[in-house]
């Protein structure tokens, strides 16, 4: 009598099963209706600089003649780096100069505040600048 009941059941279970599919499969075919809502899509980047962009300085051709400015942070090892790339550049170019800006204070708003007007000599003398960050 079990064994009757539970396959009579799995038969019914099964019946169920089909007729739940076809109604799916004949739903799934007919046209999808129109949706009511409508959304509007948002771009996440905001116009944060209406200045339009550059492209970089041309690298220049050779270092030899040029005056090459070495901008040195105040970490403990950039002056020792800074004084490495000198050396190296004066044997690859005897011609070229080295002129050093040395940033003492470890402060990052020293450059724009009390040393700028000599920052900005420096930079508007020199053909090319290396920044040694002593890191």
């Amino acid at each position: 009598m079990r064994r009757f009941l539970s396959a009579l059941s799995i038969g019914i279970l099964a019946v169920l099963a089909v007729q739940d599919s076809s109604r799916a499969q004949g739903t799934a075919s007919s046209k999808p209706k129109a949706p009511d809502a409508q959304f509007e899509a948002l771009s996440p980047w905001a116009d944060a600089n209406p200045i339009p962009l550059r492209g970089i300085s041309p690298r220049i051709p050779t270092l030899a003649g040029m005056k090459i400015g070495v901008f040195v942070n105040p970490k403990r090892a950039a002056m020792p780096i800074a004084e490495s790339i000198m050396r190296r550049l004066g044997t690859m170019y005897p011609n070229a100069q080295t002129v050093v800006f040395h940033s003492t204070e470890a402060n990052v708003n020293e450059i724009e505040t009390k040393n700028k007007e000599k920052f900005t000599a420096w930079a508007k003398g020199i053909d090319a600048a290396i920044a040694v960050v002593g890191d």
